[in-house]
Order: structure tokens, then sequence, then C-alpha cells
């Protein structure tokens, strides 16, 4: 995937491109049928890598695109509309950011059009988990666990089971009792799943210039069992919710940028081995890329949406039709209580147009702008970051498609710094539990940009998919796998130099 010289390293070589990042200049982007020649042409002039770091490159404080918000950061900065939208458009994205906050209720209620939450949940709204529309944490001391939850599921446990992973008719198997995520919530007269707790193991690891870097290693532990004991087999994921913004534009990705990344069999030799995840599309039923959550598990905004209503809300939708969410055929008290779907309404308890309101809010919040761009510590930082090997995964840039879906979202220049494949992230982050293609050491490179404000949007800086890394230098830290020599090479550094890369990371 990758050669990048280190620097200070005594080879002054220009930095070379990355296997498929690399661009023909007989026939640039030649997988891109959506493009014109002259448009593949103008692709693959500002997709090409840098060679020099003294400047920023152009357009790149608009990594979102022409919908790059502009605003000044704040607490709202994940919050903003894609600036391109139409007049129109911007109405629809109010209507799905006040569905988006909405606080659900039990059944029956004389809200009807706002009940149906659980009888088992997480949380009672979408904002509950995407806090400004951004990143979750674990709790705080004394904090119920909302942005931050289980996932659970077993290995299959017969020929038929076997068969529907093969087929991906389903990605995982869920435990029996308690189904695929633990619900520390229910409804008044219902007893909740449980509860967890979070232990912590130490580990030391010695940094380059007389520093020491101390990890915390989470330790889950299950307690107050409402349901009887689970399978002793049981696998178990813990995942915050990830930020919203720009997730319209990685739907506008090309596929073919995804499969010229890909290399599977690292026949390229570099130890990075991107792989796709292959999933159903739940609309169709046809094999597609997968591309969104943690294990790229979800094709599309309007899947992993729908699956978030049923898994942490408990809420039905026309893609996700049960009314009991994930409520087992075991847990029977749950399923005689009453739901939330009001025929006069239309099926479900989110029919359409709940569904394509926030959807549509989803695909439209905006990426903000970068800061600092032209600032001599971030412009070493990010030569840096493509020297240590970091740009190996977190791809910096792409082309969106001319057949996107929105308008606004077709033939952008985006810089989100990911591939959107699964890879291999070594021991240290496994969690051991196998969603469809994707291994218990597997994850999909999350998106990058965005990424320097958490702070300020959401009060913390807890990143990785369960929140473990206490800031940027430890998630970078815990990599290992296919990343354990861009790892090494940040250990390698001087302290100046982790520096200014930490300090790149901040002005995305």
């Amino acid at each position: 995937m990758g050669l990048f010289p280190i620097p200070g390293a005594a080879a002054a070589a220009a930095l070379v491109c990355f296997s498929a990042g690399c661009l023909s200049a007989e026939e640039p982007l030649a997988h891109r049928t959506d493009l014109s020649v002259a448009d593949r042409a103008k692709a693959a002039q500002v997709l090409r890598l840098p060679s020099e770091f003294d400047r920023p490159e152009p357009f790149e404080p608009m990594q979102g695109g022409a919908g790059t918000s502009t605003r000044r950061p704040g607490r709202d900065a994940y919050s903003q509309s894609n600036a391109n939208l139409t007049f129109e458009e911007e109405q629809t994205f109010k209507l799905g950011n006040g569905l988006f906050k909405k606080l659900w209720t039990s059944s029956p209620s004389s809200t009807q059009a706002s009940d149906g939450l659980g009888p088992l949940f997480n949380a009672r709204s979408c904002q509950g988990c995407h806090l400004k529309d951004g990143r979750g944490r674990p709790p705080r001391p004394g904090d119920e666990a909302v942005s931050l939850f289980l996932r659970l599921s077993v290995p299959p446990q017969s020929e038929e089971q076997r068969r529907e992973l093969a087929a991906r008719k389903i990605l995982s198997v869920p435990e029996p009792t308690y189904g695929g995520q633990f619900q520390t919530f229910a409804v008044t007269g219902l007893q909740a799943e449980g509860r967890f707790d979070i232990e912590h193991e130490n580990i030391e690891i010695p940094l380059n210039g007389g520093e020491t870097a101390v990890l915390h290693k989470p330790v889950y532990t299950m307690r107050d069992l409402g349901y009887g004991e689970m399978h002793p087999e049981t696998m178990i994921s813990p995942r915050v919710a990830p930020p919203m913004m720009g997730l319209g534009l990685l739907q506008a990705i090309h596929p073919g940028d995804m499969e010229d990344l890909a290399d599977p069999e690292d026949l390229d030799g570099d130890g990075i081995s991107g792989r796709i995840s292959h999933v159903p599309d739940p609309k169709s039923g046809e094999i597609t890329l997968g591309r969104f959550g943690w294990k790229a598990s979800k094709p599309t905004i309007r899947a992993q949406s729908a699956a978030a209503f049923s898994g942490d809300i408990g809420l039905s939708s026309p893609d996700e039709p049960d009314n009991y969410g994930d409520c087992t055929p075991a847990q029977t008290g749950c399923r005689a209580l009453p739901h939330g779907e009001q025929a006069r309404l239309g099926e479900t308890e989110t029919p359409d147009p709940v569904m394509d309101l926030v959807t549509f809010y989803s695909e439209n919040l905006a990426v903000p702008m970068r800061r600092d761009v032209d600032d001599p510590d971030v412009l070493r930082g990010k030569q840096i970051f493509y020297g240590s090997g970091c740009a190996s995964c977190h791809r910096p840039k792409y082309v969106t498609s001319r057949d996107a879906e929105n308008p606004a979202h077709r033939f952008q220049l985006i810089w989100p710094y990911t591939d959107l494949l699964l890879h291999d992230m070594g021991e240290g982050l496994a969690d051991g539990r196998p969603v469809g293609d994707a291994d218990g050491r597997e994850w999909r490179t999350p998106p990058l940009w965005g990424i320097g404000l958490t702070r300020t949007v959401n009060d913390h800086t807890r990143f990785l998919h369960d929140g473990r890394a206490r800031n940027l230098l430890e998630a970078i830290l815990w990599h290992g796998g296919e990343a354990t020599q861009a790892r090494d090479n940040v250990i390698a550094l001087s302290p100046g130099d982790r520096q200014s890369l930490i300090k790149f990371l901040e002005s995305l």
C-alpha cells in the first residue's frame, strides 16, 4: 500500500505514492466510469500526493469540498448543514435535525407520533448517543453508559447458521437470550438486561526522548443480568458512537476507488492488506460494499440509521420492521408489551417520511473547515504523518462520484483520511468478535476529518472504537497488526516531532 521515506532518514527521495494511490499518467483513474476523460485528468491532478511540505495543497482547508462549513468552530461545529444544499434541502435538513433530537416515549402514549421506545433500549434519541452530532465516550465515574454499549454474539450453533453466515444473510449470530446488543435501559415495568462495569489495566510504552506513555486497557464485566446467564461462548465488543459529519460524502466515494485500494493478499508486500467488507443491502438483498460502522457492516447511511433506530432505541422502520427492536423471543415479557405502530400514521414506528428525513440529515452534516493549515508545525506534522506510514490506511483525499445521489455530493475533492477498508489492528485492539467479513482483529479505518474539534464539541478527547485512548497519541500507540511499523515510527520520533504530528491531527 505504501512506500514513504521517514522524515530525517538518510534517504532524501521524493515521496512516493501508495499502490492504488499511484495515478497512471497514461490512463489515470481508468476505473472511474462515472467520469469523462477530462474529469479523470482533472481528478488525477488534484489527487496526486505531495512531494513537498512547505505549504498547504490547493483546496486543503476545504476538507469537505464545496459543502465545508466555514463557520467559526464552536460547540456546534459538527452540526452545520452542507454549505452547498439548496434552500429546499435546508428545510429537509432542519426537519431531519428535529427528528434526530426527538425524545421517544414508551407505548401507549398520548403523543402517538412519538411512542414506541424500547421496550429495551440504550438511548431515547439519536442525539443521546451522538451528542452534538459528535463522538461518544465511556461513562465517567457515576454516569450511566449511554454513548458506549456492548455488542453481543455467539459462534454459529447449527449448520443453518453457518450457511446463513457464509451467504451473508446474517453477519453474526445474536446471543440467544440477550440478542445482538446489551440493553441497559427498559420502559417502566420491564427489567433492563443489566449493567456493566469497566476496570483498567495499565500498559507502559517507552517513547524516544525519555518519555513514557501509559495506556489504559479496559476490562468489561457485566452484572445484574435480568434474564439469566448468557451463553458460555458469548463474544462481547464495546462500541462508542462515532461522529456524524461528512457521512454523505463517504457514501459518494466511488466503489472503484475502494476496490483499487484493497490488497487482501498484500501483493505489493508492504505489510498492509486492506480488505473490502461485503455486506447485504437491506433493500435489494444484493451483496455490496460495506462502508459504515466500526467494522464496515452497513452499506448505506439509511441502513446504519435503521439499525440504530432498532438496536439503540427499539424503534421499527420500513427497513427494520420488528416493533420490539432487539427483544428476543426468549424475552417474553418484553414482547408482550404494547408497541408504537399506529396504522393511521403508517406501518412501523418510524415510517417514511421519518426515515427519509433522518437519513437526509445524517447524509448532509458538514465537515468543518481545517485550521492552521499553513502553520510550520502543522506542515511538519503532515510530513511526518505521510512519512511514518499513516497515510497508507488513512488515505488523505478522493474525488467523489459524478453519480452520487445528491448533487451536493458530486465531483467533490474531499479529505477524509480513510480507505474505508478492514485492517488487522493487532491483538491489543482485537475484540475477538467477527462480523461478516471482519474477523476479531479487524476494524474499518475511521475517517480523521474533524477529529481536532472533539474537545471543543464533546468536551473530551476519547478515541478508538471503545474510547479507551485518552488522547490522540494514545490512539496511535494502540495501533498494531498492519499498523505496527507506523506506530513504531511514531515511537521513534523525537518529542518535538511527535508534538508536530499531534498538532497536524488537531488541525483536521
